[in-house]
């Protein structure tokens, strides 16, 4: 299975990919702007960055590489994890538009959280040939025992 798309668009900028899963990451209501102009799926608030980060980083890009770092720690969290997971579902192969109201469009909480979801889609992806091709496997070592009149106890007692 693909990945999905995740991209990232400021909420001023209009309504994005057409037909996409369009999920606003901030803590904070974008000003001047109500939820049916942005014609959001979800206020996916429990995903952006823990209030303490936020006043922290204020938006300063030479706090950056340590704002990502602690950020991308805070992701790493099970309950985040979990969270994460959730969104992707809920997109489903729909793209995922995550908004955020910051001015800078390089230097956002929206920016690392696609890192994350895109990792953690990634991973998804490509664990699922593997799964898949075990259960191949699987089966096919249980039919050859099936057709050889072994299962897997008497060719265990045999070695």
């Amino acid at each position: 299975m693909k990945a999905p798309d995740i991209v990232v668009q400021r909420v001023y900028e209009g309504l994005g990919p057409e037909g996409g899963y369009r999920a606003l990451v901030d803590r904070m209501w974008p000003r001047g702007l109500s939820r049916e102009e942005l014609g959001l799926d979800v206020w996916a608030r429990d995903v952006a960055p823990s209030t303490e980060l936020r006043k922290w980083f204020c938006h300063k890009v030479e706090l950056w590489p340590e704002f990502r770092r602690r950020y991308l720690e805070e992701l790493a969290a099970p309950e985040e994890q979990e969270r994460l997971r959730a969104l992707l579902a809920d997109a489903g192969r729909r793209p995922l538009v995550l908004l955020y109201g910051a001015r800078d469009t390089e230097h956002n909480q929206a920016v690392v959280l696609r890192e994350a979801l895109q990792a953690l889609a990634d991973k998804r992806a490509g664990s699922e040939p593997a799964a898949k091709a075990a259960r191949t496997v699987k089966a096919a070592q249980a039919a050859k025992a099936v057709k050889t009149g072994k299962t897997a106890k008497t060719a265990k007692a045999a070695r």
